[in-house]
């Protein structure tokens, strides 16, 4: 699933980062980092609860780069909680150790279920990871746009560019 997003207040950003040619990579990954903290907190208030563990599990995983200026963060479920997440498979009563399902995922995009006369039920996901990142991207590019720019002009000042 591919998502574009445009920034308002994108074009006086660029020329301040021309005028700084180049951004601390500490200040690229506290932005994204900041700018992220809403969805992750409005993805856990939606998160369904029977027992809790979706919303625990869920944090804040910044991608690995080696492009500078650019960070990335996804709301992602910790692995130490993968043995409450994964779902094994049941022969007989008894789980065989063969995972054949993910709780989170299937709780955001839902799943399917045979009933014994052979038909499929789909049960439709929750979404509530998509629906928390669509409801905050004005507050992420606000959050963006003018926390970069309160950086980049500390960092004009200290370095004595303007």
């Amino acid at each position: 699933m591919k998502m574009t997003v445009e920034i308002m207040g994108m074009a006086y950003l660029e020329k301040q980062l021309n005028k700084l040619a180049g951004v601390p990579q500490k200040h690229v990954s506290a932005v994204s980092r900041k700018a992220m903290k809403p969805v992750l907190r409005q993805a856990r208030k939606e998160a369904p609860r029977s027992t809790g563990a979706l919303k625990k599990g869920m944090k804040l995983l910044g991608e690995r780069n080696r492009s500078r200026g650019k960070k990335v963060f996804q709301v992602r479920f910790a692995k130490e909680m993968n043995g409450t997440f994964q779902t094994k498979k049941r022969k007989n009563g008894k789980k065989t150790g063969e995972t054949v399902g993910y709780y989170p995922v299937s709780q955001e995009y839902g799943w399917q279920i045979e009933l014994k006369d052979g038909r499929v039920r789909i049960v439709p996901g929750q979404m509530f990871i998509h629906n928390a990142f669509n409801d905050e991207i004005p507050q992420i590019e606000r959050t963006i746009v003018s926390e970069m720019s309160k950086r980049i002009d500390k960092e004009i000042a200290i370095r004595g560019l303007r």
